[in-house]
């Protein structure tokens, strides 16, 4: 079965069974500072999983495509990826656990035809805050699903929320116990991987293919507590689904992959089945989550989101290196066609591949650098390698086999110990950076989140229409605004932003929130991304009252009169009053036509 039948098939399942099916949101998240990336379909609906009205009802469905950083190292094997497309579906207080199971069993033995045999479930064994989930694992028995084929774990394997664990999950976080689904390929046990097998075991022989979240807790001070309304968010990978409705282990022996590797095979000459399948499958999956970042306006560069990019270009190209020695690195662009023909958007072939070109040439020129570091060094250590792979980009496969032709041996776990070093420093920023963050709805965060409105039609105001939106990102220390600009505002230009916002504060605008259907929102011309798609009905919020445009003014978009009216899934203060006041710290260039606006909170 192909990869667009399972698509379509699953859309229409639980759109047969009530579902609306609402657009993908983008693979980086405008107005969500705790991550870089879209790494889960529930990521854009927080909001209505803590109990805002969502515009197209209670149930929905969609596929999402994904990405995870976290992921990169470990790319290489039969299963893991940084991109991925998830199916899935939600109960926004409306169905829950007898629902969803019987209806995602439903759709793996009727709609897959997966033999019950090879399929087996885990659910959430209880601790001293949430009880064991009998509930769940009495459905699956009436299933038909055999006792032997029932697993129970803790909160390390059947407990989900972004944060992770229970005591791990900040104040506001939402969660709560999961059941997933397994397919057995019946392969060898190895028990370097433990003396028995399960279906948690990470040997090969299980693969996971859904999980059932039952959200229905949120941390507080106090610590686990119910929300008002119970939720069900399920994911199953499209990748993993299609690998197992071909008996196949691995994912890159599907109509997703398949036609990268064959183009991999054919231009370094080499055999993926052989020992070629490991930087095969990084490649594949790396140009793939690069061709989709690049898609959604992302550029390579030293920080954030491009930084994830330039990171997955280079190590790209020195996989392709490994493969082939003489190879042109550009030989990369050629497989951007692929990859957009499979996903049927073959009209941004052009800018994807000179994003491409550009970044790899510039890394040949530090590529050529790098190998000549390299000859001049004596004696390499495992500390040595670790800092040619952060200048670099070197793998410590490329250096030790660099070295292992001058007779060296490098210290592998120095190495891994430098490396592991390097990424707890890094998670630590990152949580640094992302500290807050828009979804947990704290009183600091909506203050800012609000603010971003009045700041993106202040900038319209003094800049001119042509000015839009291109990022936000929001944690409870500042705000982060990047806007469509070709040049560097004036000292004064700032200072007329900075009064206009605030001013607008001090006027104490009531914000209205209507969900609306989505011709009437444009017809109000609110402001939002029209080359993006939206659903039937949007959900749009204004910020008041109605007043008279200053025949003067750059912008003449009537708004339905109120000052802002933007596209939003919110939350918002009530009263722009209770924001307080902002102050602009800093004004700086992004990217090419892109400025970023940094400001605080200010009493």
């Amino acid at each position: 079965m192909s990869s667009k039948d399972i698509r379509e098939k699953y859309i229409k399942f639980f759109v047969g069974n009530g579902h609306k099916q609402i657009p993908p949101a983008k693979l980086v998240p405008e107005n969500d500072p705790t991550t870089l990336f879209t790494s889960s379909g529930m990521q854009p609906l927080v909001p209505y999983l803590l109990g805002q009205e969502h515009p197209e009802g209670k149930r929905l469905v969609n596929s999402q495509p994904c990405f995870r950083a976290e992921d990169i190292e470990e790319v290489g094997d039969n299963r893991h990826t940084t991109f991925f497309e998830m199916l899935g579906n939600w109960s926004l207080g409306d169905y829950f656990k007898k629902e969803q199971l019987e209806w995602f069993w439903e759709f793996l033995i009727n709609e897959l035809r997966l033999p019950k045999e090879k399929l087996y479930v885990s659910v959430f064994e209880g601790n001293t805050d949430v009880p064991k989930d009998n509930e769940s694992y009495e459905i699956w028995k009436s299933l038909g699903v055999a006792e032997d084929h029932i697993y129970f774990y803790g909160v390390d394997k059947n407990w989900w929320s972004r944060s992770g664990e229970p005591d791990k999950m900040p104040e506001g976080e939402i969660g709560g116990p999961d059941s997933e689904v397994f397919y057995d390929f019946d392969t060898p046990h190895d028990e370097k991987y433990g003396k028995e097998c399960h279906p948690n075991c990470q040997c090969g022989r299980f693969l996971e293919i859904g999980n059932s979240v039952f959200i229905q807790y949120k941390k507080t001070k106090n610590g686990l507590e119910e929300l008002p309304q119970k939720n069900v968010d399920f994911g199953g990978g499209l990748e993993r689904l299609t690998a197992v409705s071909l008996d196949n282990p691995d994912i890159f022996q599907t109509d997703l992959y398949m036609d990268i590797i064959k183009k991999l095979e054919g231009i370094s000459d080499k055999k993926y089945e052989t020992e070629n399948k490991a930087p095969m499958q990084i490649i594949a999956d790396h140009l793939k989550a690069a061709t989709f970042m690049i898609v959604d306006g992302v550029e390579p560069s030293n920080k954030l989101q491009g930084y994830i990019l330039r990171r997955l270009l280079r190590r790209s190209a020195i996989k392709l290196r490994q493969l082939n020695k003489i190879i042109s690195l550009n030989i990369l662009v050629s497989m951007i066609q692929i990859i957009l023909t499979i996903y049927n958007k073959d009209g941004q072939t052009k800018l994807v591949e000179k994003i491409v070109t550009d970044e790899i040439n510039r890394f040949q020129k530090t590529l050529d650098h790098g190998l000549k570091e390299i000859e001049k060094i004596e004696k390499i250590d495992g500390k040595k390698a670790f800092d040619l792979y952060q200048t670099f980009g070197f793998p410590f496969e490329v250096t030790e086999e660099l070295f292992r032709q001058k007779g060296q041996q490098i210290d592998k776990e120095q190495f891994r110990q430098e490396f592991e070093k390097h990424r707890e420093l890094s998670r630590t920023a990152s949580a640094g950076v992302f500290k807050g963050g828009l979804a947990d709805h704290s009183e600091v965060v909506t203050k800012y989140h609000t603010a971003t409105h009045l700041l993106h039609q202040a900038l319209r105001d003094v800049l001119g229409p042509e000015v839009f939106q291109k990022g936000s990102n929001i944690t409870a220390e500042r705000l982060r605004f990047d806007f469509s600009l070709n040049r560097k505002m004036t000292e004064e230009e700032i200072k007329q932003v900075e009064d206009l916002v605030n001013q607008k504060i001090k006027e104490n605008l009531k914000v209205d929130h209507m969900i609306i259907p989505l011709d009437e929102a444009k017809k109000m011309n609110a402001i939002g991304l029209f080359d993006e798609k939206y659903a039937d009905k949007v959900s749009i919020y204004g910020v008041g009252p109605k007043y008279e445009l200053d025949p003067k003014a750059k912008d003449q978009r009537d708004r339905a009169g109120y000052y802002s009216l933007e596209f939003c899934g919110g939350p918002h203060v009530e009263q722009t009053g209770i924001i307080g006041g902002i102050k602009i710290t800093k004004e700086e260039a992004v990217s090419s036509g892109m400025r970023r606006i940094r400001a605080q909170l200010v009493s």
